[in-house]
């Protein structure tokens, strides 16, 4: 008789962010995790048999990392230069949490990461926000994964927890241009956080190995009816 797989365990940070809290939900419903433990900082008001809250600060992951011990690792961490407030703060949460989780994660046993980056994301880049963002990505390729899958959605939208007037406005503004956004332009066109989310949690189970980045557009097309 062939083996049954047991169900695996997911850790995901950043659950009260907007990509973040959709994931969560499509970790829940996902028949192929038994256990999710999610890392906050607060009491999250999700009431579920699977799911174990850790609430630790990100700064003080090594103190509970038996209590990270999981098979894939879920990563929505992310903050906007605006709320960090500067740069070293923008930076300890997109590069040095992430890095840390990672590092902790993998100590446990993970082997699958999936992070959630942004379209532009590039070591090179002359913009702050994108350079970080293609840092983290090329430090977390150094950590050890078997498998290691980076989205990098444009403009996010949805509902969030917080108010950001700004970001608002733009979400308003990108739905009316957005079927203008054609050829290279494409890649630039907003998307539903939750799309975002249901995405990554396919791709983690598809069984892939290596290094796999998913730009915006291919999110895109994988929720689109064929």
């Amino acid at each position: 008789m062939p083996t049954i797989p047991e169900p695996r365990t997911a850790l995901i940070a950043g659950v009260t962010g907007l990509v973040g809290g959709h994931c969560l939900s499509e970790l829940l419903a996902a028949d192929g995790y038994g256990e999710i433990i999610a890392v906050a900082r607060r009491a999250i008001d999700v009431d579920d048999s699977k799911l174990r809250v850790v609430l630790t600060d990100l700064e003080a992951l090594d103190h509970v990392g038996q209590e990270l011990r999981a098979d894939d690792v879920f990563c929505c961490l992310g903050t906007t230069m605006a709320r960090a407030g500067s740069r070293e703060r923008f930076r300890k949460v997109d590069y040095e949490a992430t890095l840390r989780l990672a590092r902790v994660a993998r100590q446990q046993g993970a082997t699958r990461f999936m992070l959630i980056s942004s379209v532009g994301a590039d070591p090179e880049s002359a913009a702050f926000y994108t350079r970080v963002k293609g840092e983290t990505e090329a430090a977390l390729a150094r950590e050890g994964y078997s498998t290691l899958i980076i989205l990098r959605p444009s403009l996010l939208l949805g509902e969030r927890q917080e108010p950001r007037p700004a970001e608002r406005l733009a979400q308003r503004i990108s739905r009316r241009v957005s079927p203008a956004m054609i050829g290279p332009l494409r890649r630039y066109r907003p998307i539903e956080a939750a799309d975002v989310a249901r995405v990554m949690v396919r791709l983690a189970g598809a069984g892939l190995r290596g290094v796999h980045v998913v730009e915006s557009e291919r999110i895109t097309a994988e929720v689109q009816p064929a």
